[in-house]
């Protein structure tokens, strides 16, 4: 896979991230970036959701791209 590729795939998951959770801000992002157990903490903070839950969740929207 080219540069190009990893990183519009990587807005996509973006765009996907803000759309299902848009409470998570830039901010956010950029701290979680490329580092999975972070994202699924910041989930379980501003949504409440189990680590399980959080894990499933983000699998899902990986899969869908």
């Amino acid at each position: 896979m080219n540069e190009d590729i990893i990183k519009g795939k990587l807005k996509q998951l973006t765009g996907n991230i803000k759309a299902k959770w848009g409470e998570l801000t830039d901010d956010d992002l950029a701290l979680v970036e490329g580092k999975r157990d972070i994202l699924i903490g910041k989930l379980q903070e501003k949504y409440g959701l189990t680590k399980e839950k959080a894990e499933q969740q983000i699998k899902e929207l990986e899969e869908s791209l």
